[in-house]
């Protein structure tokens, strides 16, 4: 059948007011833009007649500006589901104008497809080529695409020139049976393909075709510093020691790493450390430094949900398909992000911590346990099933106002069950087969800031020595509500809590 072509603003008119959209993308890679750009500019329009029109949200991860950010601006977002990195939504989300779902991404779709968030009236989709039988080929993130195409009423494509159609072919879609019929999914390796490289639709639910020519809204990262530096050299130097001594196979294992300045500076160590040998990524994000260490050969495959790279790699890749065919793959977020793989295969998970406690709780999503910062993210889909959990942080924050280790994490994302190791700027704490206290002694001399050790050595003295998990209850937070009354956790007085 020949679709219907139309513009942003005759495709934004099908969305109405309580609407409940999903879309495409993984991070600004892949997402929508100009009829979610379109759609805000319809709000803002009913909103000027006293009139409502607020919609729901279901993405894969984040997405960018045209999304996220313009839709908050014009408080056209009633519920936002999973993860988030704009600006304006944060604040919007944190002044509680909008009702924010913060999901494990692994559970995006299944909670989805389970009914639990409510009908996908809309779908949009970026696409770099669609087909007349229903043929939708993503651009640069899998997400939960091929979940919100099968249940919208309708499907919009942002058919965008601005991806290349040496992209077809770079995915691989599998959606898992809903229990009680759910199978395994059969990934054994992080290079194997199950499923089709583009998501098959009743082209009949194509409401229309938007063209456009919409670069990506992507983000670059700062160079490596010197802290990020000897944070990336720390983790790459643990992970040597723990292969020399058998416990990571002489082989190596795949790796997951999160997105920002801390991942890059990691991966680069891990790059020029010849004592790792090449390995392979299963993970969710791909960032530039991935690219790089492909190219030369020190990472042998990437698996992933995006490519969330700046326009000029993600150019360079689509230029040079041919090289990367049998090393990349993009997968749904459900997948990529998927508890059974991740602990079938072993992965390494390294995330960062917004703080973590004495004895390895981590807190991954708000600033003083009630400020959203971006959301879990990722991170507890791998942390709970990695082979190695790792967390790193810089040690201080705030011009060393703040301190990352704290007595008890503000906000628990990640429980002391679940986190292996610790690594600031100063070191490395190895929490494996130790006990609380020995995990709280193991975090204060290698990770803590010389500034704050006796600070938190202090604070242990507060606490019942006798307590399997020594916890003063009244203090625990001290250096939190410190923070809040003189801006420096190094001010507080434990004497006030004795």
């Amino acid at each position: 059948m020949a679709f219907n072509y139309i513009s942003a603003a005759e495709a934004a008119s099908l969305i109405k007011h309580g609407y409940n959209i999903g879309l495409s993308g993984f991070t600004p890679a892949g997402t929508a833009k100009a009829v979610t750009h379109a759609l805000a500019e319809i709000a803002e329009a009913e909103h000027a007649k006293g009139n409502p029109f607020q919609v729901g949200i279901f993405t894969g991860a984040s997405t960018g500006d045209a999304c996220d950010g313009i839709l908050s601006r014009v408080k056209a977002i009633r519920y936002r589901a999973p993860y988030t990195t704009n600006a304006d939504f944060r604040k919007a989300v944190n002044n509680g104008e909008i009702a924010y779902n913060d999901i494990h991404l692994s559970q995006m779709a299944q909670e989805v497809r389970y009914g639990f968030m409510g009908k996908v009236n809309v779908a949009i989709i970026e696409a770099c080529e669609v087909t007349e039988d229903g043929k939708i080929y993503l651009t640069a993130a899998g997400g939960i695409a091929p979940t919100v195409c099968r249940l919208a009423d309708q499907i919009i494509v942002e058919l965008n020139a601005a991806h290349s159609k040496n992209a077809m072919g770079l995915h691989d879609v599998y959606e898992p049976l809903d229990p009680p019929y759910r199978r395994e999914i059969p990934i054994y390796k992080p290079s194997d393909r199950i499923g089709k490289p583009y998501i098959q639709v009743d082209p009949k639910k194509i409401a229309g075709v938007v063209e456009t020519n919409w670069p990506d809204e992507a983000r670059s990262f700062a160079d490596a510093d010197p802290l990020t530096d000897k944070i990336g050299q720390n983790v790459a130097d643990f992970l040597a020691a723990d292969m020399k001594r058998g416990i990571i196979p002489p082989t190596f294992l795949p790796l997951q790493s999160g997105v920002g300045n801390i991942a890059n500076a990691v991966l680069g160590a891990l790059g020029r450390d010849k004592t790792i040998p090449p390995f392979e990524m299963y993970t969710e994000v791909i960032q530039n430094s991935v690219i790089g260490l492909i190219r030369e050969g020190r990472v042998k495959f990437g698996s992933a949900c995006s490519l969330t790279v700046t326009n000029d790699c993600l150019e360079g890749i689509y230029n040079d398909m041919d090289f990367f065919r049998d090393k990349l793959v993009l997968r749904p977020s459900e997948i990529s992000n998927s508890p059974e793989v991740v602990r079938r295969l072993g992965v390494i998970s390294i995330n960062t911590a917004i703080e973590a406690d004495l004895y390895g709780n981590v807190n991954s999503t708000h600033i003083g346990g009630t400020k959203m910062m971006n959301g879990i993210g990722g991170s507890g889909d791998f942390t709970r099933n990695a082979y190695i959990s790792i967390f790193t942080c810089p040690s201080v924050a705030k011009e060393g106002k703040i301190s990352a280790i704290v007595p008890m994490v503000s906000h628990h994302d990640h429980t002391e069950h679940d986190v292996n190791i610790i690594i600031t700027e100063q070191g490395v704490a190895d929490l494996r087969g130790k006990s609380p206290k020995e995990r709280a002694q193991a975090i204060i001399e290698n990770c803590a800031h010389p500034d704050y050790k006796n600070i938190l050595w202090d604070y242990l003295k507060l606490t019942d020595g006798k307590a399997q998990t020594p916890q003063a209850v009244r203090a625990a937070l001290g250096m939190h509500a410190e923070l809040a009354k003189s801006g420096d956790m190094k001010n507080v007085d434990w004497a006030l809590y004795k």
